[in-house]
Order: C-alpha cells, then sequence, then structure tokens
C-alpha cells in the first residue's frame, strides 16, 4: 500500500504525494544516480541552504551529517568551497522548476528516492543524463583524481548526485 506524505513548510503548503516504490530503489534503469541524499548533504550541496526547512519531510539520518546553511547560502560548506549555483529565480525564469517542486531538481530527487513517482520523472531524468558531458569534460582537461581541477564543475556534478571525485 502507497503512503501518503503530507508536506508544509515554508515553500508549499499541505502538498501531498504518495510513496509506491522502496526507498532508494526501483528506479528507472537509465537512472543510476551515483550519490543519495543524504551523501549529497554530508559532502556539501547547494552552499547548505537547501531544504533547511523539510526535516519533517524527509527521514532523520539525513541531516545527522549535513553540511547545513539554514541562514544564508554559503559556498564554504560546499565539498568543492565554490559556488555552482543559480539562484532559484534563475531557474525558474528558464521554466525548468516543476510545479511540485518548487526548489528544483535535488528536491525531485529526494522525493523520487524516497519513492514518489510523478508525471516530472522522465524530464527530470533526462536533465540529470545531460550533466554527464560535464564529466567528458574534466576527464579532457585534468589529471585524474586531480580535485584542484575545475571545481565548479566537479561541484555541480555533486550537485546532481554525479561523484565528481571519482574523476
Amino acid at each position: 500500500m502507497a503512503e501518503l506524505i503530507v508536506v508544509s513548510d515554508c515553500m508549499q503548503s499541505h502538498y501531498e504525494y504518495f510513496l509506491t516504490q522502496p526507498v532508494g530503489d526501483c528506479f528507472t534503469p537509465e537512472f543510476q544516480p551515483q550519490l543519495s541524499p543524504r551523501k549529497m548533504l554530508e559532502l556539501g550541496v547547494f552552499g547548505g541552504k537547501y531544504m533547511t526547512d523539510c526535516s519533517d519531510e524527509f527521514p532523520d539520518h539525513w541531516y545527522i551529517k549535513a553540511r547545513l546553511s539554514p541562514k544564508f547560502h554559503d559556498p564554504e560548506i560546499n565539498y568543492f568551497k565554490v559556488n555552482a549555483s543559480r539562484s532559484l529565480s534563475y531557474w525558474r525564469d528558464k521554466g525548468w522548476i516543476y510545479s511540485e517542486d518548487p526548489r528544483g531538481w535535488f528536491q525531485w530527487y529526494c522525493r523520487y528516492y524516497m519513492g514518489r513517482r510523478c508525471e516530472d520523472d522522465p524530464r527530470q531524468i533526462k536533465r540529470w543524463k545531460n550533466m554527464r558531458r560535464h564529466i567528458a569534460q574534466l576527464k579532457r582537461n585534468c589529471e585524474p583524481w586531480d580535485l584542484s581541477c575545475r571545481p565548479r564543475q566537479r561541484q555541480a556534478l555533486l550537485h546532481w548526485a554525479y561523484d565528481s571525485r571519482n574523476i
């Protein structure tokens, strides 16, 4: 039986969705992220500002080691200590925000990881796949495991659940 989730945070009030798949399992075969949302939060993504008011929606253990900055975006919290983000208004202006996930791709991924499936899945998975071009650029321009090479690109990949530490 599907589990009903009711969300009430600073960006959504009384939004409901169902978890229909097991946590972290039954992903579309072409979507194989290298990092879980929990691991991404532990490594440091989005300047620590992302989803700091969502602890009621997601498992407590995601937040135990999470690197967060509830008051402001702090690039020093990011794994590569650089800003690799665009503002939410930029993403909205581009039309990349799905109405049910007003925070963007990572919110979609967290909910997908938890077991939600929705009509936006194919678009978001396509966007995730398109980030692979950055992996090719790292391989072409950087020595293997040189984490100082192209840190913004590496951080951006981290934001999309690719583990650029292994490139």
